[in-house]
Parts: C-alpha cells; sequence; structure tokens
C-alpha cells in the first residue's frame, strides 16, 4: 500500500500545486483550523468534503483528510475519507483528553480498493483498546491523523500496538510522519512532505494461550 504522507501543506494547495500523485493513499494530518460545518457544507456554503472526495478522484485513490468539525455545537476531531470521488465515510475521536473537544461514538474500517483502512483519530491513538479493536476488524492499515506529534509517546504507543496486534500503524502530524511496522519497529519517520512510503501489509496469525482462574462449568447434566 504505497502512501503519501503531505504534512506540510493543506489540500486545496496541495492539489493545486501538484494535481494529485501516483499513490495508493494520500495522507492529510488534521487541521485545526478552520473548524468545518457541516450545516455550511450541506447549504453548499464550503465544499472542504468535496475537495477530498475530488482529489481522490483526480488520483483515482484514496484519501484520508483531518479536519475539526462542528455541528449543532458539537466540535469533533474527525477524518474525512474518500476513494475515486465518493467519500466513504467521517470518522469521528472517540476520546476527548481534557475535554478538549466532543466525542465521537463509532470506529470504522474502510473497505477500499487498496485494502481494509482503519482509522484512528488525534488523541484516540494513545489508547490501544482502540487500536486493538481497529486491528481486531480486519484492517490491513490504521491510520492516525494528529495535528500536533513529539514523535515521542505517540511513537513509542504506536510501535507498541502495531507489534501487539499485527497490523501497521501510520501517523500524519503537520510536519512529521511516522509508520510502525507490524514487527513493532520504526518502518520510517519523516518531517519531509511529501514523502512516500509502501506500507507491508501483514497476514499472519499466531495462536495465543495462557490460564486462567475461574470459569467453572457445571458437569453436563443427565436425564
Amino acid at each position: 500500500m504505497k502512501i503519501c504522507f503531505v504534512t506540510k501543506e493543506r489540500l486545496t494547495d496541495f492539489w493545486e500545486r501538484t494535481g494529485g500523485v501516483d499513490a495508493d493513499v494520500v495522507f492529510f494530518p488534521l487541521f485545526d483550523n478552520p473548524v468545518v460545518s457541516y450545516e455550511r457544507e450541506l447549504k453548499g456554503e464550503t465544499a472542504y468534503f468535496e475537495d477530498v472526495a475530488m482529489l481522490s478522484k483526480a488520483g483515482k485513490n484514496v484519501v484520508v483528510c483531518g479536519y475539526v468539525t462542528s455541528t449543532r455545537s458539537l466540535v469533533r476531531s474527525s477524518a474525512v475519507v474518500a476513494e475515486n470521488g465518493r467519500i466513504l465515510g467521517v470518522s469521528d475521536a472517540i476520546t476527548s483528553v481534557d475535554g478538549a473537544r466532543n466525542c465521537g461514538a463509532f470506529l470504522k474500517v474502510y473497505e477500499t480498493g487498496v485494502g481494509r483502512i482503519g482509522v484512528a483519530v488525534a488523541e484516540d491513538a494513545y489508547f490501544p483498546e482502540i487500536l486493538r479493536t481497529l486491528a481486531v476488524c480486519g484492517s490491513d492499515a490504521v491510520l492516525c491523523p494528529f495535528s500536533g506529534a513529539t514523535g515521542g509517546a505517540e511513537n513509542v504507543v504506536l510501535r507498541a500496538a502495531a507489534f501487539s496486534y499485527g497490523t501497521p500503524v501510520c501517523m500524519c502530524a503537520q510536519g512529521y510522519a511516522f509508520v510502525a511496522g507490524a514487527d513493532g519497529e520504526a518502518a520510517f519517520s519523516s518531517p519531509h512532505s511529501p514523502v512516500f512510503f509502501n506500507v507491508e501489509k501483514n497476514g499472519e496469525f499466531h495462536l495465543v494461550e495462557w490460564r486462567q482462574r475461574g470459569f467453572k462449568k457445571p458437569p453436563p447434566a443427565t436425564y
């Protein structure tokens, strides 16, 4: 899965400059400004979501772009996912650290022509149970759009999750891109933009067993 990380340009600027790129996925970070209003999008006053769809149509690929969204006074960190000109959906962050944003309700894995893509938005990536859920639901790769990332704690958390759950995890933050391979190693990192990396899907399964007290079952009834 060839991913183009665009860490230093907004989607419209990148599109105008390049006209699209040869990649399976074009991945943008989470932009804190502007706040995208669903109401204004539906009225046609803004076209941020449409731009995501149109860029995916121009490049005949998948585009994932993070935005702060607003609807009825609820402000969330979100990611718009589109493929070949069609919006597949919007993923909202389901966690909020220190009440910075409102929370969403659902995790999503997107079926695309290049594989199953799970999306963990911003601080969701700090919670192993979220990354585990996306992996268990069959993600070939998990994409994490961030606004800002230090490259410290995020790298450690994503590498541990990729190793434990067998799914590559990719982060695109403003000014920084990072990929944790399924072997737990840092497969790729770069401050440049745009930058490309081929993410290898991992299809290995292993039998994991342990002993635990409890679960005492009554003997089967006799008749």
